[in-house]
This record gives C-alpha cells, structure tokens and sequence, in this order.
C-alpha cells in the first residue's frame, strides 16, 4: 500500500548511509531538545513567578497545566494539518511558532505569559505528534533505537533547563523571564538543522477520502480499536505522572526542607536518569517479541521513586533517580509503541495524534488536582498516594498495550 502522496526523503532502510538521512537524524535530535526545555524551566522558577504575579497555588497549577491543555486541544488537528501542508512543513513552521511563543512568554506584560504558554503549546503539540510519523515512514525498522535517542536528547535539555533555570534567573525579581526566554534560541537552531528536509512534501494517506484510496479496507482507525485505546492510556498515565513531578517535585522538595538551589539540581538529576531510561529502553525494545517487561520494569521504578518520597524522604535523591529512570523508560515505550502498533506511518500519526490528544487532556487535569490537594490537606502525601494510585493503572494500560500485535489486525 501507497502511504504518502509524494516524497523526495530517501528512505532510511534503504539508505541508511544516505547524507540527507544523517541530516534527517540531527534535526530529529535538535527537535527533541525542544519538546520539553522550555516547560521544565518553569518548575523551579514557579515561586519567583508566583511572587512576581501575586498568584496562588491554584493560578501556578493553570500555567503550569496550559501546555498540556493546548497539546489536548492541538494533537487531533495536527495530522489532518500535516497531510495538507506535509510533515516537513508543519514541522517547520511549529518550530517557528515555538520561537516566537518562549519569546512572547517572556515579555513583561501580564497577558503575555498566557499567550506564550499556549503558543508554545500549541507548537510542541505538532512536534509531537508528527515527528512518531517520521520516524515510522524513514526507519521503519529501528522505531525504537531512533525514539530512544531522539528521546534521550529531549530529556538532556530538559534536564539542563530544569538545572539552569535559578541560575540563569540570578536575584532578580524579573530574572526569570530570562531564564524561560533564552530557549527561544534553540528552536532557531533545530529549524536551521531541519531546514533541508522542508524541500520534502510527505502527507500521510490516512487523511485522504477513501474514494481516493486504492485500498481503503488496509486501514483502521486507531480510535475504533481497543490497542489503540490502550495505548492512549498509558501514554495518558505516563505523560500525567511526568509533568506532575515536573512541575512540583521542587515544592514538594521544599517541604522537606530542600532549597530552592538543591531542588532545582534534584530535578536535573531527575531528567538524568530519565536520559538513562531512553538509552536503555531504546536498546533492549527490539530484543523482545512484546514490550510488557519494559512497561513493568518502568512502571514498577516510578512507583517505588514515588513510594519511597512518602516513607523515607532523607533518601530523596534515590527516589528522584528512580522515578527519573521510570519516566525516561516510559515515554520512549509510549512513543515507540506509535510505530510499533501501527501498519504504516499514516496510522502511526493517527495513532500519535489520539493518544497524545487524549493523553495530554487527561495529564492537564494531573498538576491542577495535585495542587487541589496540597492545598486542601495542607500535605503533599494525599497527592503522592494519588500518584501510586495513577502508577497502578499505568501497570495494567502498559502490559495490554504492549502486546505483539497491531491496530490493523485488532
């Protein structure tokens, strides 16, 4: 079956050692860094801006949650859009609007960190859902290696962002809008890397009327399918639990007595070892016939990093190692399991965008009610059991969604 309408990207299993192929990886890579620096940047410096603002812990939860909203709202669209315009270009132009949005969000005026957060929202949510679709089309059989690695580098910068942030902010009062700006510039970089490939038009053939498809029968739809569900689930869970600790392991550190300084290191120690669960996930997911011991091997090390905050926090820093190891594990499954679910790469970005669309909803709701909790009880361990409670259902989504089958055939 014909999956695109036209390409002129030589394809990676064929052409492995293609020039254009290595400059097809290092923008993959370059657009990784961008998926998640310029919102881990925001955990440490939520009490700087809290006090600049004068906003309370629920208003802190709303920002931190807007991304994920407006990836909610913008991963369904997204692979309809990338069939007109082509993967390329969409990518292209969400990484433009990326750098326009960090730097938006850093201007001083009270409406512009609503608009930015949206905006850059809005972009990383195009990323994400197309990039999978990439991937499926160029390395067909190296979906993991090539998720692990573009996944690693998106961790790397997650964690220096994470770990610069205070830093970066100095003493002063506004030094934060610095400190998120500065990421701007990195989204100029990926798209001067990824600019060879805006030559390409690849639209994926999902998108096209079946009366214009030789062989509608070929495709199911990912929603119409209980793996496709099930792989939305666990990329709900998974993405929920991640952005929680993101957002507020700083604050929850700081009950425990951790400095602001110390937190902030802690959360890049965190995106360490989640580099760590990329490297090895990518690794050993093509060395099983089915990806279930991954899904419990990471599911098991995020909750026993959760657990072992509630019970014995002058262990913290072992517990933030192994809950980093968890997510990075995580999130390379979850996005593997696109292309790996899936027959060909137009359903991998159907697939991609209604996961990541109901995904990224449900993990919106995550940081809001954590800090509901916190607020109401006055404690952080209600939210901390919630999270075990999260990591139960994760357990279950994981093992069912990484069985050896796909959506076609199911």
């Amino acid at each position: 079956m014909t999956t695109t309408h036209s390409t002129t990207t030589p394809h990676a299993g064929t052409g492995g050692g293609h020039p254009r192929i290595w400059l097809l990886i290092v923008g993959l890579i370059l657009i990784g860094a961008n998926l998640r620096a310029s919102i881990t940047a925001v955990g440490p410096l939520l009490g700087d801006i809290r006090t600049d603002f004068g906003w309370s812990a629920a208003t802190a939860s709303i920002l931190i949650s807007m991304p994920l909203l407006a990836f909610a709202l913008a991963s369904p669209i997204a692979p309809p859009i990338a069939a007109r315009l082509g993967m390329e270009r969409t990518l292209g132009a969400a990484l433009c609007l990326l750098g326009v949005a960090i730097v938006i969000r850093s201007v001083p005026s009270p409406n512009a960190i609503w608009a930015g957060t949206a905006g850059l929202g809005v972009a990383i949510a195009f990323l994400n859902v197309v990039v999978p679709s990439l991937i499926k089309r160029d390395f067909p059989d190296r979906v993991g290696s090539i998720t692990g690695m573009y996944s690693s580098f998106q961790s790397a910068a997650a964690a220096l962002a994470s770990g610069l942030a205070v830093p970066l902010a100095g003493d002063q009062p506004s030094g934060w809008r610095l400190a998120l700006g500065i990421w701007a510039g990195l989204a100029l970089i990926a798209l001067a890397a990824f600019a060879p490939q805006l030559r390409a038009t690849t639209r994926p053939r999902h998108t096209v009327p079946a009366s214009f498809d030789p062989h509608p029968s070929q495709y199911k739809s990912p929603w119409r399918s209980a793996l496709g569900w099930q792989v939305t689930l666990f990329m709900a869970i998974q993405s929920t639990v991640f952005f929680i600790l993101v957002a507020w392991l700083p604050s929850i550190e700081g009950a425990y007595g951790v400095t602001a300084t110390q937190a902030g290191w802690h959360l890049f120690v965190f995106q360490i070892f989640a580099i760590v669960g990329n490297i090895a996930t990518a690794a050993l997911i093509h060395r099983f016939t089915n990806q279930q011991a991954i899904a419990a091997a990471a599911t098991i090390a995020m909750a026993i990093g959760v657990l072992g905050i509630i019970l014995a926090q002058g262990w913290i820093l072992l517990w933030v190692c192994l809950a980093g190891f968890g997510v990075g594990a995580s999130i390379v499954l979850a996005l593997s399991l696109f292309g790996l679910r899936t027959d060909h790469h137009g359903q991998a970005a159907a697939l991609s965008g209604m996961a990541q669309g109901v995904g990224y909803l449900l993990a919106a709701l995550g940081p809001i009610v954590i800090g509901w909790l916190h607020d109401s009880t006055s404690s952080w361990t209600p939210s901390l059991v919630a999270l075990l409670a999260l990591l139960g259902v994760q357990l279950g989504a994981g093992l069912l969604a990484s069985r050896n089958r796909t959506v076609g055939a199911h």
